[in-house]
């Protein structure tokens, strides 16, 4: 860098340098978490999808009251359940985060289920929010993680 002349210009204009040098963590939102899910639907017009909506609204829901503090959880909590990183990489996700269903058929669940290795989540297909709510508190809260608090 010194031979370039470039480690004289960092030192001459380090606020220019800074966020190219510098990792600074965005501050999640409960819109920017949202936004970084990739949600996988069943097929358009059927049973599943439609109770997958439902679902859907209650994970923004549960968002927006993590946000606002109003749960046990935080969106930090969230995105380290799902994917092991409580922090968006300065370069993102590879693979993208991405949220799924359980289905009572497929397999009976009252609490997500995340796989970090794929940035997947699974949510459990519960009737109304205040369960899906204390569900997810239940499970994000009493997850550990790769022996991180």
């Amino acid at each position: 860098m010194k031979t370039l002349g470039i480690l004289e210009k960092i030192k001459q204009y380090p606020d220019t340098f800074f966020p190219l040098l510098c990792h600074k963590p965005i501050k999640l939102t409960a819109d920017i978490l949202d936004g970084l899910f990739h949600i996988t639907f069943s097929i358009d017009g059927s049973k599943r999808k439609f109770v997958e909506s439902r679902v859907v609204a209650f994970w923004r829901d549960y968002l927006q009251d993590t946000e606002e503090g109003n749960t046990e959880s935080s969106l930090e909590c969230i995105l380290a359940f799902a994917t092991g990183s409580s922090t968006v990489p300065p370069v993102g996700f590879c693979p993208e985060p991405s949220l799924e269903f359980l289905h009572p058929q497929d397999v009976a669940a009252k609490f997500p289920i995340a796989n970090t290795c794929v940035n997947c989540m699974r949510l459990p297909l519960l009737d109304n929010y205040e369960n899906f709510k204390t569900n997810m508190d239940f499970a994000i809260c009493n997850t550990q993680g790769f022996g991180i608090e």
